[in-house]
């Protein structure tokens, strides 16, 4: 039989009795504890049910508990405290450890919106929904949607954007490997490529501890204890467990963090058998006969079951019988037995799932932990002599693949079994190497503040040669959400330090408006020598297409270009146009490229004098190619037929130059770089009389070769437009704004004869700046050059509130300031594609903490709040009509809210009211939200608090014609847009007069 398509699990997150996550339930396995404790005080009062009790065995005052179970971070997933509030607390868990277990899985949680993933809940029973059902006279909207059971699956749906298939799974105790089953199933279908599984139990009346106790169930101490000889019965127990499947990869095996395949599954049913409650020996046969088949592996090569184990003797009993049937084979070595109730109780709908994590849990440690109370095993279970061997102590599994199956049999008959198997193991080496971006997101600043702290103290304890994947990991895994901060490192503790001074300076988070930077290309004078050595060494990326250019260069300059960009001990070839202009394109266009690989996309590019060319390219003007033959004959006449000359710098403006010096053939302005900065070229004569004419405007003189920009270059552009090079012409994609022109011009302008003219004509960067801040408006402005000369100059010019980056800062570049560009850019919006910067050794994900929700924002209850079976009719959560009148200029709760036709709704104070508003049917403080606060995103308004909103602001201002819900719900976008919007409605169309008395 061929075997079933491999499917990996990939990411576990879980709350159990006495363990608050994976690591923590791992470490109570292999201890050999247990999470059973009294029955806290806010579930039941344990002396109501058991003094006194008739039945044969009183409820036990033991149980398996978690803590905390009431927390839940409803901001987060932008669910309004009143709607929080009635939701049932397994889904507000499964809501949270959903998110963990995807983070775990090495996926960001909103990069699967819009996906076909599936969820899949197993839940046996809601004892939320039974208390909050019971008293129908106090049923609200909220209170319906927060007790389903569907609810549990499709919460995680909605709220996640998923649209695969989202189901809730009832089959008693095996309802969570049932569901697992089925999610297994749709992956091997190719439905879906991914899955959510869940289990939840939770534990808020003795309803069902009564039901065991009746019948005869239930443990005297409220402890499971399977196989054991000490075995009385169910002892309770509640938690989440969630995992993540996915179809197996070559890059999930890459990546390590598979924790076991599941290898098959199956599910049955008892069919009509000795009772509906009791199991079935032979139908549990099938199952196993079934699984083990599909996985096409022998009953010899199971090396472990994790059983149902329930700890009542019948179903011990049973259970052994059926596994002895099947596994009481010839094998080398026992099939060791244990089970998980043993610590954690007995989870009922989420036992599966407990199991399940137990196993992969011991698949990829190689490990399996002790089935607790198997020092006194059950003798007249015979297990020896079926084949199996109670895990009495923590036992290594074989080296070879290891093949695990899990049970999980339903008090109504449904059973499941699952075969797990080892991952594929392909490691991932990886050196330490070049500089990496941390990063980090959060819903808020505050939340973002934790995380960040949470991110660097693990970051402190990563070994360095992990470091690269760690940082990329979090690029992959931690940047869907608003608030962000990114820092660049080379080292563990640099990116621990840099996040830690991140936080205290806040100068990470994202502003509102997405960053729109525009590229300046610097001109010739920025050169020196292994100017891209620096950055070659640090960025996988800006490496690549330096190397493209390079690659692309003449034969005879290619060596020469290897000097000037990585050998410090090449001054004279630097002084050369011939090389230097070749060499500086290159570092341009490669970092460039660079920028808009990861994707930093320019909003307009502007180029002084040669760095026009690499801006041509970036615009989509020219190819590289054509643009590098371009400058390769530009630098070479200029070398041949240039006359001598120099250049000088001035702080002053042209009039007051021109005021001071005559201009000539022999001296002329070359550039206008600034409101007070212009440089001068000409004949060395020239240059002398106007340093001494201008003295008092700070004269310097450039070190340069040629007279650049001036009549003296008229030989040099002669031979670039003689030499009849192809220039074909070419539409823009981005703005170029032309420092020849001093405005924008089309590709279709940058003709040869441009070029040309540009080599004698003056620059002039003042105009082009000023027109592209005017018409661009970037937010940033990022220099492409081996040297921060433009952005220095923008100092002068009223650059509009644009930051200033640059990612080379001159000879003293470390190489990491391209990285640092990033993180700025990202932390204040930019959507960085990550992965160029990185080696493809480093492009592996790793697993990193948990997202750290915020559960001090408010305190919901852990249980229902009613006036328990009162015939009282329900009153709706209403508005505190004295303070609404307060807001509203002294209309109070005992008159009528519009007396007389001089109450117009241009003097009512509607934004205090409409808030008011807002925050009562949302159960806020009115400080925590503001205009721009997305009532659907950030306040949880969704359809439902539409139509209640509605009501009220008709009922407050009673409009003619009424405010439409559906044109209010198409408003919902933010505070400030609904206040706006009933305003323009109510200024629109006069309100109803109620005159008192009147009928």
């Amino acid at each position: 039989m061929t075997s079933d398509p491999a499917i990996a699990v990939t990411g576990i997150a879980c709350r159990f009795p006495g363990a608050s996550d994976a690591s923590a339930f791992w470490k109570l396995l292999l201890d050999g504890r247990h999470g059973a404790s009294e029955v806290p005080p806010d579930r039941w009062i344990t002396d109501d049910w058991t003094n006194g009790s008739d039945a044969p065995r009183p409820p036990s005052r033991f149980g398996g508990f978690i803590t905390g179970h009431s927390d839940f971070d409803h901001a987060f997933f932008g669910v309004s405290p009143a709607e929080a509030s009635e939701m049932d607390v397994q889904q507000r868990l499964i809501l949270e450890m959903s998110w963990h277990a995807i983070e775990d899985a090495g996926i960001d949680p909103t990069a699967l919106a819009g996906s076909t993933t599936g969820v899949f809940v197993g839940m046996m029973s809601s004892d939320w929904t039974s208390i909050a059902m019971s008293s129908p006279a106090e049923m609200t909207p909220h209170r319906g949607t927060g007790g389903g059971y569907c609810m549990a699956a499709n919460r995680v749906s909605y709220h996640l954007d998923l649209h695969g298939p989202s189901m809730t799974v009832d089959t008693a105790c095996s309802s969570s490997l049932v569901a697992l089953h089925q999610a297994a199933s749709a992956i091997r279908a190719g439905d879906i490529d991914t899955a959510i599984v869940a289990g939840a139990n939770m534990m808020l009346s003795p309803a069902l501890s009564v039901f065991y106790a009746e019948s005869g169930l239930a443990s005297t101490d409220g402890r499971c204890k399977p196989f054991s000889a000490g075995a009385d019965g169910i002892g309770r127990g509640e938690g989440i467990g969630v995992v993540v499947l996915q179809r197996e990869t070559d890059a999930i095996t890459r990546s390590g963090l598979s924790y076991a395949r599941i290898l098959a599954s199956a599910v049955n049913h008892d069919g009509r058998s000795n009772g509906i409650s009791a199991p079935s020996m032979w139908s549990q046969i099938a199952v196993l006969e079934s699984a083990y088949a599909r996985a096409s592996v022998n009953a010899a090569d199971i090396d472990f079951v994790e059983g149902h184990g329930t700890g009542t003797v019948l179903g011990d009993m049973i259970e052994s019988r059926a596994l002895g049937k099947v596994l009481g084979v010839e094998r080398s070595r026992p099939c060791l037995l244990g089970s998980v109730k043993g610590n954690v109780g007995h989870l009922e709908g989420a036992a599966g799932i407990a199991g399940f994590i137990k196993a992969i849990l011991s698949v990829k440690n190689r490990v399996l932990p002790p089935s607790l109370f198997a020092d006194a095993e059950n003798e007249a279970l015979g297990l020896s002599g079926k084949g199996l061997r109670l895990n009495d102590s923590v036992a290594k599994l074989p080296r070879t693949p290891i093949v695990g199956g899990i049970s999980s049999f339903g008090m109504g008959g449904t059973n499941a079994h699952v075969v797990v198997g080892s991952p594929t193991d392909v490691r991932s080496p990886s050196r330490l190497s070049g500089t990496s971006v941390l990063t980090i997101s959060a819903t808020d600043d505050s939340a973002l503040t934790s995380n960040v702290t949470a991110l660097a103290d693990f970051v402190d304890d990563v070994s360095p040669d992990r470091f690269n994947q760690i940082a990329y990991s979090t690029n992959i895994v931690k940047t869907g959400l608003r608030s962000r901060i990114a820092v660049a490192a080379d080292t563990p503790s640099q990116g621990a330090a840099a996040l830690r001074r991140a936080v205290l300076l806040r100068s990470g988070t994202a502003s509102g408006r997405t960053p729109a930077p525009a590229f300046l290309f610097t001109g010739q004078g920025s050169q020196y020598p292994a100017m891209g050595r620096a950055l070659e060494r640090c960025c996988p990326v800006y490496s690549d297409r330096l190397r493209e250019v390079v690659d692309a260069a003449a034969d005879d300059l290619r060596p020469h270009l290897d000097r000037v960009l990585f050998d410090e001990d090449s001054a004279e070839l630097v002084a050369r146009a011939a090389i230097a202009q070749p060499a500086l394109f290159a570092v341009q266009y490669a970092l460039s490229a660079a920028f808009v690989d990861v994707g930093v996309r320019p909003v307009a590019v502007l180029g002084h004098s040669l760095g026009e060319f690499a801006a041509a390219v970036t615009a989509g003007a020219l190819t590289m190619s054509d643009a590098l033959g371009l400058v390769s004959m530009r630098g070479t006449a200029m070398d041949t037929a240039a006359g001598a000359g120099g250049m000088l710098s001035v702080r002053a403006d042209v009039s007051t130059i021109v005021a001071h010096v005559e201009l000539d053939s022999t001296l002329c302005i070359a550039a206008i770089n600034g409101p007070g900065s212009t440089v001068l070229a000409g004949a060395t004569e020239a240059l002398e009389r106007a340093e001494r004419a201008l003295a008092a405007y700070s004269p310097k003189r450039q070190r340069v070769t040629h007279a650049f920009h001036s009549p003296t270059m008229e030989p040099a552009a002669s031979m670039l437009r003689a030499s009849g090079i192809r220039v074909p012409p070419n539409a823009t994609t981005v703005p170029f704004y032309s420092t020849l022109r001093g405005g924008e011009i089309d590709g279709a302008d940058l003709t040869l004869a441009y070029w040309s003219e540009q080599m004698v004509r003056p620059v002039d960067y003042l105009g082009a700046m000023r027109a592209l801040l005017a018409d661009a408006r970037p937010s940033h402005l990022i220099e492409i050059g081996p040297n921060g000369v433009l952005t220095t100059l923008a100092r002068d010019i009223d650059t509009t509130g644009a930051e200033r980056l640059v990612p080379m800062p001159g000879p003293a570049s470390a190489g990491t300031e391209f990285a640092e560009v990033l993180a700025a850019l990202y932390s204040q919006g930019t959507d960085v594609v990550w992965a160029p910067l990185y080696q493809q050794q480093h492009r592996t994900v790793r697993r990193l903490p948990g997202y750290r929700f915020d559960h001090d924002r408010h305190r919901l209850a852990g249980k229902p709040t009613l006036r328990f079976r009162s015939n009282v009719p329900a009153v709706e959560p209403i508005l505190d009509d004295t303070a609404v009148g307060a807001a509203l200029g002294g209309v109070s709760a005992e008159s009528p809210l519009f007396t007389t036709a001089t109450t117009v709704p241009d003097e009512l104070d509607l934004e205090t009211s409409i808030c008011t508003l807002i925050a009562q049917l949302g159960g806020f403080e009115t400080g925590e939200f503001t205009r721009s606060s997305r009532l659907r995103d950030d306040l949880g308004f969704d359809s439902i608090m539409a139509v209640r909103l509605g009501d009220r602001v008709n009922e407050l201002l009673a409009p003619t014609p009424p405010i439409a819900v559906v044109d209010l719900a198409d408003n919902l976008d933010t505070v400030g847009n609904l206040v706006d919007f009933v305003r323009h409605h109510t200024r629109t169309y006069p309100h109803t007069v109620i005159l008192e008395g009147a009928n």
